[in-house]
């Protein structure tokens, strides 16, 4: 009876959070509805509220943000909405730093995430997964020794982690995908490899 109850689970488990995971990506965008005037929603219209809607909507947006974003007149009009966001002392700080993130892991033009180094954390007698990331000219002047900025995500979460300096000499680059590294980070090391090999 167990063997057959944790088969189960094993089936039901991975189903139920992935519909629960859509239902919620669903569920907020159709929330791009409400930016519709009462009698062009769709339940006006049809009578009932389809699921999905919203999503449309909302891709159907953000395409349009892009050609617009993309053209000279577009480029002029979101430099001079985000020169007044700068001038907003709190607004920014965050607006600042989001959208340097955003434009180094979305652009694909920045060196953000570039390499999968293992780190000696939290304790030398362990080892981490960590990405190489950026080191501030500011910082790498007043380190005696050549360092490298690394990010070390945590599981199952990998958008939060810790941010460290690391000695060159004392970290080990692998030759191995970012994004095959974010799938054993995420799946907390039960995601077997590509080789069907486990670690040696």
């Amino acid at each position: 009876m167990k063997r057959y109850f944790i088969t189960g689970l094993l089936i039901w488990v991975p189903l139920g959070i992935t519909l629960w995971v859509l239902d919620l990506l669903i569920g907020t965008m159709d929330q791009s509805l409400l930016v519709l005037p009462a009698t062009w929603q769709p339940e006006a219209w049809l009578g009932m509220r389809i699921p999905g809607l919203g999503v449309i909507l909302t891709l159907l947006i953000i395409m349009l943000t892009g050609v617009f974003g993309a053209n000279f007149f577009g480029q002029k009009i979101i430099d001079f909405w985000e020169r007044q966001l700068t001038r907003i002392p709190v607004v920014k700080t965050i607006y600042g730093s989001v959208k340097q993130v955003s434009d180094t892991l979305l652009s694909g033009s920045g060196h953000a995430f570039r390499k999968v180094l293992l780190v000696r954390y939290p304790h030398p007698q362990a080892w981490s997964l960590a990405f190489q990331t950026n080191l501030p000219d500011e910082v790498a002047r007043m380190l005696p020794e050549e360092h490298v900025a690394v990010f070390i995500p945590t599981t199952p979460s990998p958008v939060n982690g810790f941010y460290f300096y690391v000695k060159k000499s004392e970290v080990v680059e692998l030759d191995m995908p970012v994004d095959r590294a974010l799938k054993y980070i995420v799946s907390m090391g039960v995601a077997s490899s590509e080789s069907g090999r486990g670690s040696h």
